[in-house]
């Protein structure tokens, strides 16, 4: 969008930016990068490419969105309502959790989903990783550079991992697996993590662990309970899209990456994506301006920006 001069604003959060790469340690299969990259560096270097061309980085979160009609309006975190005649959500997916009594208490303090994040915290501890898939394996192994012993814990008797991924977990040395077993209890002193309980999923069978770590690697949702009510969600919450198009429910609308696909869910799959919706947003805003060339040819003069950027016209509205 940025390329085709619409001047995009690319709300990038309060907090962290750049998605799930952002804690993600290499990448191997994102294409151009024989010897793979690290998470964060890819998506640094997607973010500098973006801003090249022209697109504005907000770090605020959207907090509102009212999709329909022919402008659209979302507000941010501080109040500010930004306007415009296309929206595209890439908000991608959040972490799932294990729904266990203090998990969310104890995030930082013992519980992480982000190795990359906080592996360096658990410098000769044991540390348990849950989970069977590639995020999983990944988190374990990358846990290996500092903690003393790590301990994969999956429900079923096979990983599901690419076999990649699973070779490297199990040549090495400091990584051992419980399998049939999931996470029952956590236990904590003091506001820290100090044991886990696990349980044998077939005979019930419970032993507790001494761990001061515990790294979740099961998978995430898509973040999209902000559209719930205006756009079409599927039953797992992904956004619907009118393939092959990203078209959603409302015209202007359209979407991008983890949020709407729930098969691939690989980077080079939400970068296509992406590109795919930058192109029906252009053509969409092309149509409208072919729908009404006297608006067009009023805006065109001195001080106009394109659709989905523009100025502030008051402290708390801005129109794009």
């Amino acid at each position: 969008t940025a390329r085709a001069s619409l001047k995009p604003l690319v709300f990038e959060g309060a907090v962290t930016a750049g998605g799930a790469l952002v804690q993600t340690t290499e990448v191997e299969n994102f294409p151009g990068h024989p010897e793979g990259i690290h998470g964060p560096a890819l998506m640094m270097n997607i973010r500098d490419q973006a801003e090249k061309f022209g697109a504005e980085m907000v770090g605020e979160d959207i907090v509102a969105v009212d999709l329909y009609g022919g402008i659209k309006a979302v507000t941010d975190t501080s109040g500010n309502v930004h306007r415009a005649k296309a929206v595209i959500v890439a908000t991608g997916s959040g972490y799932r959790r294990l729904s266990l009594p203090r998990e969310d208490e104890l995030s930082v303090r013992g519980v992480s989903w982000c190795a990359i994040c906080d592996g360096s915290h658990y410098r000769d501890g044991d540390v348990v990783v849950v989970g069977g898939g590639d995020t999983a394996m990944a988190q374990a192994t990358f846990l290996t550079r500092f903690a003393r012993s790590v301990t994969v814990v999956h429900e079923h008797s096979r990983l599901h991992a690419s076999q990649d991924m699973q070779n490297r977990a199990f040549s090495d040395d400091k990584v051992s697996f419980a399998f049939d077993s999931a996470v029952a209890e956590i236990r904590e002193t003091g506001g820290k993590l100090t044991g886990i309980t696990l349980r044998d999923v077939f005979t019930g069978t419970i032993r507790d662990l001494t761990v001061t770590g515990l790294f979740i690697g099961i998978g995430h949702d898509p973040r999209t309970e902000l559209f719930k009510g205006q756009l079409e969600l599927d039953s797992a919450g992904y956004l619907k899209v009118r393939a092959p198009s990203t078209r959603t429910s409302i015209p202007g609308v359209f979407g991008a990456g983890d949020a709407v696909d729930r098969v691939y869910r690989q980077a080079v799959t939400a970068a296509a994506s992406g590109c795919a919706a930058a192109l029906d947003t252009e053509r969409y805003l092309a149509g409208i301006a072919d729908e009404n060339p006297k608006t067009v040819r009023r805006s065109t003069g001195p001080g106009w920006r394109a659709p989905c950027s523009g100025p502030h016209s008051s402290p708390s509205t801005r129109t794009k």
